[in-house]
């Protein structure tokens, strides 16, 4: 008993001397990536549809989705040996087929000499509390390291703090990468937001943003992808992008796409006259090899998706699509349910994704 008395007093005493070791840097002033429209209000800074279109959007759970800081990243440069962050979760989500490190949780990601981004590691959220404090990584030689830090893709944040050793350097980025100018937008549905990734890191927006060094804007909005007019809206209101990618069939029906299409794209085109546009299938999920329905049911909003494009592209230039074929491999083993991705899966649909969007994204000049 006396050895285990002591042990914690040891580790107590360590705790409060890393606290007194430590500053805590707010972070309102670092460059925030993936927000769709600056609406300069600081306490929804980490959400991803203004506070304006909370009582214009006709789903509630579509604001409150918009809440949720998917494919939003910090960045910043220290040269810290270690980098903490401590951060207070809106909603304390969980959800049975995701991790709490995927739905509530932060990656860490730094620059490597060459332009790529290196995983270094992960905040895990204390899943009981709102509030979470955690060390991402430690011990590290105290060089200057330029850092990326995502943020939770099924949660948002209202306050978030980054830790450093008294004393070490704590500022703004010094290489502007991933590039901003002419962002990638994506429209999408649950696994555009990032479900069902082990964190945040592993979505396939986030993955295709270190690897074409580019921002993305992520407005996935789970089970909300519907072709919503305000949030055609929003993507207008952004300046300049370089691609715009919609990919919320999984999201949508029949009637849907017929009546809500056009006009969703009228809106972004005439905001947007020579920005390319990429329509996506929805994909082939594993149970449609053994579920007819499914299979049917995929079958039949792919063939409505594709006619309107075809109507559209016909009036239209650069318009793009891509069908469902193979997205994410033929072994049915790239989901968690048989819908949304795993790992796995996302690192399949980026590869996809990946060379088509190199050529269609507009360049920066």
């Amino acid at each position: 008993m006396k050895k285990i008395i002591s042990s914690l007093l040891i580790s107590a005493c360590a705790f409060f001397a890393n606290a007194q070791d430590m500053t805590w840097h707010p972070v309102d002033n670092l460059p925030l990536l993936g927000k769709a429209i600056d609406d300069n209000a600081a306490a929804a800074r980490y959400q991803r549809l203004p506070d304006s279109l909370k009582n214009k959007v006709k789903r509630p759970d579509l604001f409150y989705l918009g809440q949720h800081s998917a494919g939003m990243a910090l960045r910043f440069a220290s040269d810290s040996p270690f980098i903490s962050v401590k951060w207070h979760s809106l909603f304390k989500s969980l959800m049975n087929h995701q991790t709490p490190t995927g739905t509530r949780g932060l990656d860490l990601y730094s620059l490597q000499p060459d332009g790529t981004w290196t995983f270094m590691n992960s905040a895990r959220p204390d899943i009981n509390n709102n509030n979470t404090a955690a060390r991402i990584i430690s011990n590290m030689d105290p060089v200057m390291r330029e850092y990326l830090l995502y943020l939770p893709l099924y949660d948002g944040i209202d306050s978030i703090y980054i830790g450093t050793a008294t004393g070490s350097a704590f500022k703004l980025p010094e290489v502007n990468l991933p590039e901003v100018r002419k962002p990638i937008v994506m429209y999408g549905t649950s696994i555009l937001q990032g479900g069902c990734a082990n964190r945040p890191g592993m979505a396939h927006t986030n993955i295709l943003e270190r690897r074409l060094n580019r921002e993305v804007i992520n407005l996935g909005f789970s089970g909300n992808g519907q072709l919503d007019l305000e949030i055609a809206d929003v993507i207008a209101a952004i300046p300049d992008p370089g691609l715009i990618v919609l990919d919320c069939v999984p999201n949508v029906n029949v009637e849907q796409i017929d009546t809500l299409l056009t006009p969703f794209f009228e809106i972004i085109r005439n905001a947007h006259p020579d920005v390319p546009v990429l329509f996506i299938e929805d994909p082939y999920f594993p149970h449609c090899r053994f579920d007819h329905h499914a299979h049917n049911q995929v079958y039949t909003l792919n063939a409505v998706w594709k006619k309107h494009y075809d109507q559209l592209a016909a009036k239209h230039k650069n318009l793009h699509y891509l069908t469902a074929d193979s997205m994410i491999g033929l072994d049915n083993e790239a989901t968690v349910d048989g819908i949304h991705f795993t790992d796995l899966g996302f690192i399949r649909y980026a590869d996809l994704l990946e060379p088509i969007l190199r050529r269609l994204t507009l360049p920066v000049e």
